[in-house]
Formats: structure tokens, C-alpha cells, sequence
């Protein structure tokens, strides 16, 4: 084939260009726009900020105060009707394939822009060409690669102009509010799609992102792994980025006889590890009761997730037989008013430290009397949360 542009590369060479470009803008959302300039979990040298700004205006043609909004709206009125992308609300095929569009949609709702775009870049080149003349960029990155690569290089652009509405837009915001395995319990349908956050960049460890959101380090458990992490220390080690937080460690201790103001802030802060590890260690039993009701209680497939819901994200449709199982079953019913209980501990914001420690103390000396081995256990876990500050 003839080759008009400046470089004659073999076939796989070309593969390789447009790998190595997805890859950087990947790499550009997740550190500048996700993780810098939306949850300020670090701060980037100017030049690497401005940088990534500039390739982002060259291969997306995104306005660094419209993401940022539109993400933080996302995280604040997450799974309802006013969040931007909820595949829970809108489905996830609509999600998934029509993400972009949802994108735009949303960024032309000028209230959304003005409450949750604030911080953002508002210097002359912003004012002046990133945001009146978005188009621009993506015009010249066309360009670019035609004079580079020659005809080859439209297939690239193509390739660029693709990636971030189908992998960040459609699989994070579609995916990752569906299908994959949770470490932590919060407060909205977030998961981790898989353990090695390599392909978006470690957006695929959602889960963990939405636990701790200011957290620059997305990765938590031992077999996770975030390549933006890897990016940012090593910019790090050249004085091009400083880490401002991340997740807190998760630490253990032997049960302590009784909970303290340690024990309670540790479990505040922890507190989306403290109901993942009730779901799965009370897993057991539950699912011993319910096969007991079974033939005896209409039961419905999502009966075990409801009991690990709070009550308030309970689907309506759900109240009733949920109830008529949590009457036919005294195991049942304990351990969903402990659940309730725990994940209301954090939310009275109307009651001193010590008040809240002695509820603490209160629902585990009732979890050891409660008869229920896995509540027993639960507790003792419990007991062995303490504080310990990580550095980042």
C-alpha cells in the first residue's frame, strides 16, 4: 500500500501508535481529569497538567471544567435520577452504547456546570481556544496523523476519537455500576470490573474509587493493580506530581474487651469495609435461612442483597415480602435490624463521641448474646478495627 505520510511503518506498527495514543489520553482522564483536577488527590507539576490538558483538547476535544462537573454531579446524586449515567436508572445498554451522548446531554445543563465545575482551568488559552473552539483540536490531531502516517492515519484518529466515548464513558460509567465484585459496601452499585486496572488505566477498580474517592492510589487489596498509580509515583520520584491522600490502610488488632474512641473512628472511616465484612461473614447464615423458608415463603432472587441494603435504598417493590420473610424467620430478622443499626452508627451526626461509643458497645455486647455464631464472630471482628494513618 502507498504510504503518503512521513514514517513507513510495518502493519503492527501502526497498531502499536494507536495503542500507545489511546493509551496516554486513558492516562490523561484518569491522573489529570479524575483524579487531579476532579477529587484533588494530587497535585501535578504545571507542566504535566498542561500537558495533559493540551493532548486531551487533541484527542477528545473534552472541556476539563464540563468533566469534572459532570463526574463530581455523578458521585453526589449517584443511582438516582439526577445522576448523568446511572445504568441502575437508565439501564445498562443505554449506558454502555449511548454514553457519549449522555455526556453532551449533561453538558449543556448550565447548572451543573456552575455548582460542580468549580476549581477548574480558567486561564487565557482556556477562555480563548479550549472551551469556544473545542473542535479544533481534534481537527488538528486528524492532521497531525494523515501528514504522519498518511491514510493509515485516519484509521487511527478514528481509533482516538472512539476510545474514551466506549471505554470511559460506556464501560466505566455502564459497567462499572453493574456487573463485577465489590470490596467495599457503599452507598451505590459501584464495582470493580477487574482486579488489574491496566486497559482504562485503573478506572476499572470503580469500586474502590467510590469508597475512598479522594484517594489518588485506586488499588487496595494486595492482588489489585492500578497502572495510573504506577504513573503517578513515578512522576513522583522526578518531583513532577505530589500525592495529597489516599486510602487510609485497613488495620487490625486483637478484639479489644471493649470498643473506644479509636475502635469507633476507625470503623467510621472503614465503614464500607465494615459492611462488606458483615454481608460476607453473616453470607453463611443467611443463606442457611433461606433455604429453610423455601416452599414455605415466596422468595425472590434478590432476597440476599436486600438484607444488606440500607433500609432506604430499598427497592419498594421489595418492602413487602421482604418483610414477610424477615417475620417468618427470627435469625433473618436479627440480622437485618443489626445491619440497619451498624450502617446508621455513622450517620447520627447529632450525637457526641462517647455517646456513639457506648451504641457501639451496646450492638456488640447484643450481636455475642444474639445466639448467632457468625454475629458472635462478627462482633469480635468488629472489636478489631483500630486507627493507623497510611502514608501515601
Amino acid at each position: 500500500m502507498l504510504n503518503l505520510g512521513l514514517f513507513d511503518l510495518p502493519w503492527w506498527g501502526y497498531i502499536v501508535v494507536a495503542l500507545v495514543f489511546t493509551h496516554i489520553t486513558i492516562a490523561a482522564v484518569t491522573i489529570y481529569l479524575h483524579r487531579n483536577q476532579c477529587h484533588r488527590g494530587l497535585d501535578l507539576h504545571p507542566v504535566v497538567s498542561h500537558f495533559f490538558r493540551f493532548w486531551l483538547y487533541m484527542t477528545t476535544g473534552m472541556n476539563t471544567k464540563e468533566w469534572v462537573a459532570i463526574h463530581r454531579k455523578h458521585h453526589a446524586r449517584c443511582e438516582t435520577a439526577e445522576d448523568p449515567h446511572s445504568p441502575q436508572v437508565l439501564g445498562l445498554r443505554k449506558v454502555l452504547w449511548e454514553g457519549a451522548e449522555l455526556y453532551r446531554a449533561e453538558s449543556e445543563n448550565k447548572e451543573t456546570l456552575e455548582k460542580y465545575g468549580k476549581g477548574t482551568p480558567d486561564d487565557w488559552i482556556e477562555r480563548k481556544l479550549y472551551t469556544p473552539r473545542h473542535n479544533w483540536g481534534v481537527i488538528a490531531m486528524l492532521i497531525t496523523n494523515l501528514v504522519l502516517f498518511g491514510p493509515i492515519g485516519l484509521t487511527i484518529w478514528a481509533v482516538q476519537m472512539i476510545w474514551i466515548p466506549f471505554w470511559a464513558a460506556g464501560v466505566i460509567n455502564g459497567v462499572a455500576h453493574f456487573w463485577g465484585y465489590r470490596n467495599f459496601q457503599a452507598d451505590d452499585a459501584s464495582t470493580n470490573i477487574i482486579p488489574w486496572g491496566i486497559i482504562i488505566g485503573g478506572e476499572e477498580l470503580h469500586n474502590n474509587h467510590h469508597a475512598y474517592p479522594s484517594s489518588a492510589k485506586f488499588s487496595n487489596r494486595w492482588y489489585e493493580f492500578d497502572i495510573g498509580w504506577l504513573y503517578i509515583s513515578i512522576m513522583r520520584f522526578f518531583g513532577l506530581a505530589t500525592v495529597k491522600r489516599v486510602a487510609p490502610k485497613i488495620v487490625m488488632s486483637a478484639p479489644k474487651e471493649q470498643c473506644d474512641q479509636q475502635t469507633l473512628q476507625a470503623i467510621i472511616t472503614h465503614r464500607y469495609d465494615v459492611l462488606a465484612k458483615f454481608a460476607s461473614q453473616l453470607k453463611s447464615t443467611c443463606a442457611e435461612e433461606i433455604g429453610k423458608l423455601r416452599g414455605r415463603v415466596h422468595l425472590s432472587t434478590s432476597v440476599k442483597q436486600w438484607l444488606h441494603l440500607d433500609a432506604a435504598q430499598l427497592p419498594e417493590s421489595a418492602r413487602a415480602p421482604l418483610q414477610q420473610m424477615l417475620t417468618s424467620s427470627k435469625v433473618l430478622a436479627t440480622v437485618y435490624a443489626m445491619r440497619q443499626e451498624l450502617g446508621g452508627l455513622w450517620g447520627r451526626s447529632n450525637l457526641s463521641h462517647e455517646q456513639l461509643v457506648k451504641q457501639l458497645n451496646d450492638w456488640c455486647r447484643r450481636a455475642e448474646a444474639s445466639g448467632i455464631k457468625a454475629l458472635q464472630d462478627f462482633s469480635r471482628h468488629l472489636r478489631s478495627y483500630t486507627q493507623k494513618p497510611q502514608s501515601a
